[in-house]
């Protein structure tokens, strides 16, 4: 796995939108209940109860995307004392629920620091550039689309799932879709793991595409731990309806500019004849 820390390519304008989005991210999820606690290192029933509730209120589970059903019982956030112990309460929803809308409120909920901090790192280097050619106003047209339809996707592949979806990371892989038809000869500076993290500069689409395989190859679960709580399979549509978004926007759009003198992140020796 590679670690994307910056790329060379310049912007012409400041990117809003992009910023935005990183705020608007942050003060989500520093306001999610139960969130709070366990960034003070504080744990416990309560605030679990709390964070269910939070995210069966506001997140977007597949079942409900496919079917437009609510459940019947959902958590209520108290804490009860029953015959196996203490648990958490359920009930009839005391709100109503739009399962599409929860599509959108979904892309601003992440379920830790690794979760959001990963997801903003990634937004930040790439989404500059896309919201830089596409305007603003069209850029988050783009990024909600892409958040929709990699939702969706998943939902459509996973229609009997009663878990919350919640993140960026749909929307997010639109992006690096885009970023890939866009510019895929810039050059990214990544760390790479081996032994210390090494600093690589090395093109986008080799950058991009490394990333898009790993996700094919985790959403079939292999390699990894955690397949069954990351929604890999939601990565791969948002990144491939970016993809498909941006491609009309290719033959207009200049080239980044390519830095002389660097290979590798090492100074490159001149060739001698």
């Amino acid at each position: 796995m590679v670690i994307p820390v910056h790329d060379v390519n310049p912007v012409r304008r400041t990117p809003w939108v992009t910023y935005a989005l990183i705020a608007a991210n942050v003060l989500v999820f520093l306001s999610t209940p139960g969130i709070a606690g366990s960034v003070a290192g504080e744990s416990g029933l309560a605030q679990t109860c709390h964070l269910h509730a939070f995210l069966d209120h506001y997140a977007a589970v597949p079942r409900e995307l496919v079917h437009d059903q609510l459940p019947g019982v959902v958590p209520t956030g108290d804490v009860a004392v029953g015959p196996h112990g203490p648990g958490c309460v359920v009930g009839p929803p005391d709100y109503d629920k739009s399962p599409a809308l929860s599509v959108f409120t979904a892309l601003f909920l992440h379920g830790g620091w690794l979760h959001l901090l990963g997801n903003m790192l990634f937004l930040l280097i790439f989404g500059n550039n896309i919201e830089d050619r596409m305007g603003h106003v069209r850029y988050f047209l783009f990024y909600v689309v892409c958040g929709y339809a990699a939702s969706y996707g998943f939902a459509f592949l996973n229609d009997d799932s009663a878990d919350p979806l919640i993140g960026a990371s749909g929307a997010i892989a639109g992006v690096l879709g885009a970023y890939l038809v866009l510019y895929p000869r810039a050059r990214v500076w990544v760390l790479v793991p081996f032994l210390v993290f090494l600093p690589l500069r090395l093109p986008a689409w080799l950058v991009l595409g490394f990333w898009f395989v790993l996700q094919a190859v985790y959403s079939n679960g292999e390699g990894v731990s955690d397949a069954g709580t990351v929604a890999y399979a939601a990565h791969i549509v948002g990144f491939l309806a970016g993809m498909a978004l941006a491609w009309p926007l290719k033959p207009g759009t200049p080239p980044p500019p390519e830095p002389r003198g660097l290979l590798f992140g090492r100074r490159a020796r001149p060739h001698t004849w």
